[in-house]
């Protein structure tokens, strides 16, 4: 079961010593699956970038040419220390894609080997910094967003599950996961019908979505207000991106701690497994290709949006 792998995970990243290192020896028993650790120094400190490849029977990087899956957990840190003890809340995302690629390396001695590759990333920091912000306070992170896209989103990944605990907010008001639209080059396009689909299966309850604005999609950077990070993979590819949001009712901080909920990172972890093995044999589609084609030929690109823009006219 899934709540297996989130408990080992959430027990291993909650401690202030955890590092990437940790976090493959978790893998050490999987010898199909690889784990990359890098370690980047940013302004603010440092993090260290966790890459899981778990290969596919008839995936690209055996020479076959099933799709590519990206699952990336989003976040600023998975610990404020000194200011904060423990596992914050906005540690969800990291915990929830290290489980998803757990429960797919242990499926994988079970004889469930799924068709394409899996690609999964994160980072790990337990001393990341605090971020005020409106309604509650976020977490920063040691580095900045283009280095992250720049680690966790890769160029092989033709669909993205950005997986980001959301629960900092006003518009959505609801515990458990929800889902956004699809984001592709700057288009927000229709809610994936395959993933409502696959959310009502997993989760056994009508399937709940979250807003998603303009300014949502544009890069961290520019000024404007963004409801937080869970959407940044997709200024940085041309393949769909979908936002999993690990929710709540209430307004919970990103750097609270005692707010992470095992049973809600397992579901989003279910949904991000059934969501793999979907797409990667090809029964599940983020967006419409047809429906892309015809929004773009009508009103032309979009990608404006996943730049910074114009810079601001000054007045002489």
């Amino acid at each position: 079961m899934a709540l297996h792998q989130t408990i080992t995970v959430l027990n291993a990243l909650d401690s202030a010593y955890v590092n990437g290192k940790q976090v493959k020896q978790l893998f050490a028993e999987y010898p199909a699956v690889k784990v990359e650790i890098q370690k980047v120094e940013g302004e603010k400190g440092s993090t260290e970038f966790v890459k899981i490849t778990i290969p596919g029977s008839e995936g690209k990087l055996g020479g076959g040419s099933a799709p590519t899956f990206g699952i990336v957990g989003r976040l600023g840190g998975i610990g404020a220390r000194p200011s904060r003890i423990g596992l914050v809340s906005d540690a969800d995302g990291a915990v929830a894609a290290i489980a998803s690629a757990l429960k797919l390396a242990d499926m994988q001695t079970k004889g469930d080997v799924l068709l394409g590759d899996v690609l999964v990333t994160t980072h790990i920091c337990p001393d990341a910094p605090t971020l005020p912000h409106e309604p509650v306070d976020f977490m920063d992170s040691p580095v900045d967003i283009l280095q992250m896209n720049e680690h966790e989103v890769l160029p092989e990944m033709e669909a993205v599950l950005s997986i980001d605990t959301t629960k900092g907010n006003r518009v959505v008001n609801h515990k458990g996961i929800a889902i956004s639209p699809t984001v592709k080059e700057g288009y927000i396009l229709r809610v994936s019908e395959d993933l409502l689909r696959i959310k009502e299966m997993t989760t056994g309850q009508y399937p709940v979505t979250f807003p998603v604005t303009t300014q949502d999609i544009t890069p961290y950077g520019n000024g404007l207000y963004h409801i937080n990070s869970i959407l940044q993979p997709a200024v940085a590819t041309s393949a769909p991106v979908v936002g999993l949001a690990i929710t709540a009712q209430s307004m919970v901080p990103g750097c609270g701690t005692g707010a992470s909920h095992e049973v809600d990172i397992a579901q989003a972890v279910r949904f991000a497994i059934e969501t793999a093995k979907e797409v990667t044999q090809g029964t599940c589609s983020f967006y419409n290709e047809a429906e892309f084609a015809k929004i773009t030929e009508l009103y032309g690109s979009m990608s404006v949006l996943q730049t910074l823009g114009k810079p601001a006219v000054t007045s002489q």
